[in-house]
């Protein structure tokens, strides 16, 4: 009786949400063949995807008790390390996840560069994935700032001292960054709100423009020697 519950339940949803057919172009779409270490490095975007589910799940308890304040940000982590319920163990996940999120990003693009995976008809795909770097080393330095003491001050001064330098808009860019032309008060909420509001909808839409061309074209298949190559012509 309850599995026929369950099945119609799972009918019912997804005569309205076509669920099965997501899941199926998302979860149960064809693997290039590889062996070895080659067929882990395929898992690489994956395990970025997933690191950034737990930056999110992290992200939002700290959020909870976190107040953006130049007065009250510091003690405000302090309380999160020592008396909330595993305040320290989920700020720890965090700021360690950041640092693990840029190096599988980053060797995920190197795995896609040195296969040729960016190749047509791939090209927007590489290019909405360099997007998402940036966007993964936006969220490092708007969330360094966030603890307010001496470490985190004295870097998003030389961090937003660099953004000054570049040609042309250099100035505009640091002063858009600090909220005036020296670090202050204006500052902390504004990087707080880049990390958690307008860094993340940016990132939602890039994973979803990246997802999308990842279905649509497909995973590319591994590099094959020359040789092997010209077998597999010939053989078809």
């Amino acid at each position: 009786m309850n599995d026929r519950k369950l099945l119609a339940a799972r009918d019912w949803i997804n005569e309205r949400t076509g669920f099965d057919k997501v899941w199926g172009a998302l979860f149960e779409r064809r693997i290039p063949e590889a062996k070895g270490a080659v067929a882990w490095l395929y898992t690489l975007g994956s395990a970025s995807m997933f690191v950034f589910a737990v930056q999110a799940a992290t992200g939002a308890l700290l959020a909870m008790n976190y107040v953006p304040s130049p007065d009250h940000a510091y003690d405000s982590v302090r309380f999160i390390g020592e008396k909330v319920l595993c305040g320290a163990f989920i700020r720890g996940l965090h700021h360690w996840g950041a640092s693990f999120m840029v190096v599988l990003v980053v060797a995920h693009m190197l795995r896609v560069y040195f296969m040729g995976s960016y190749k047509y008809p791939r090209e927007g795909t590489w290019m909405v994935g360099v997007a998402l770097l940036l966007l993964v080393i936006g969220f490092g330095f708007t969330g360094y700032l966030l603890p307010w003491d001496q470490k985190a001050y004295w870097a998003t001064a030389v961090g937003t001292n660099i953004a000054g330098q570049t040609p042309f808009v250099g100035p505009l860019v640091s002063k858009a960054l600090k909220g005036s032309s020296e670090m202050g008060a204006a500052t902390l909420p504004r990087f707080y709100a880049l990390h958690v509001l307008v860094l993340p909808g940016l990132m939602l839409l890039g994973l979803g423009a990246h997802l999308f061309l990842v279905v649509w074209h497909g995973i590319s298949e591994p590099p094959a020697r020359a040789g092997k190559a010209a077998d597999d012509k010939g053989a078809a």
